[in-house]
């Protein structure tokens, strides 16, 4: 059974303190930040915002493959200066090995950390049969749907037994049908594993679905400028009253900050 978000842990899991990067993207100079948050241990929240605002590059400082130019992260109390191993990541592209199969594929990870074959096995079965491909472990990718293909590597993130996963579109290239299982499935994934969750996502109606709460970047100044806290309880309907009320009321905010 889903959790209602009142259920989540109230001690913060990830800070953000007046974080701010800068970088070099096409020749032009982008400045992302100050961004100041914090996310519960277990709680499930979304990035929204227009592209080139910063959403990818949060999780990146958030996982520590970036350094921050000025502030600070901290997860469970401890400053981010590296790259952090209880981070796993979930992106739009699968980037799967197409010449290992779907079981080798997921255990990727723990090879590369020295874990011993056969318990990297289980874990990997354990994984697969989480997101519903306990029946395809000995195929290759090429014989997979872009949805099955996106489970296999949702299955390699949670592998790592990492307490936060960061999702940066992760349903974005599926089709609609298969994007609405796939969110119904990754609910039921939080809910089993009770890791914290940050999704990235340009739809207002996804993240109104997945997320407790909402935080809204702004463009051109690539800053979060609103929190929106969720009101419906797990599990929802992604096309009940509710929740077409609420996608609403977020997008018309989410327009407004454009300008």
């Amino acid at each position: 059974m889903l959790r209602n978000k009142q259920e989540m842990h109230k001690i913060p899991h990830i800070e953000l303190q007046e974080v701010t990067k800068n970088f070099s993207r096409n020749g032009q100079s982008t400045n992302i930040g100050p961004v100041t948050l914090d996310i519960k241990k277990g709680e499930f929240v979304a990035i929204v915002g227009h592209s080139g605002c910063g959403k990818t590059t949060i999780l990146n400082l958030i996982s520590g493959l970036t350094k921050t130019d000025t502030g600070s992260i901290r997860i469970n109390g401890e400053l981010v200066d590296s790259p952090q191993k209880n981070c796993g990541f979930v992106f739009q592209e699968f980037s799967l090995f197409p010449w290992r199969t779907v079981i080798e594929n997921v255990e990727f990870g723990l090879e590369l950390r020295g874990i011993d074959r056969d318990k990297r096995r289980i874990r990997a079965g354990e994984c697969l049969e989480l997101v519903k491909l306990g029946h395809v472990l000995n195929s290759y990718p090429k014989e997979l749907s872009g949805g099955m293909k996106q489970r296999v590597a949702i299955a390699r993130a949670l592998a790592y037994e990492s307490s936060i996963l960061l999702m940066d579109e992760p349903f974005g290239s599926l089709d609609a049908q298969t994007r609405d299982d796939m969110q119904e499935d990754l609910l039921n994934i939080w809910s089993e594993t009770q890791k914290t969750i940050i999704f990235v996502t340009h739809s207002v109606r996804e993240a109104v679905f997945l997320a407790s709460r909402i935080f809204l970047m702004k463009t051109p100044h690539n800053t979060i400028t609103k929190i929106f806290n969720i009101p419906q309880p797990y599990p929802r309907g992604i096309d009940d009253k509710v929740s077409i009320e609420t996608n609403e009321l977020v997008y018309n905010i989410h327009v407004e900050l454009r300008t």
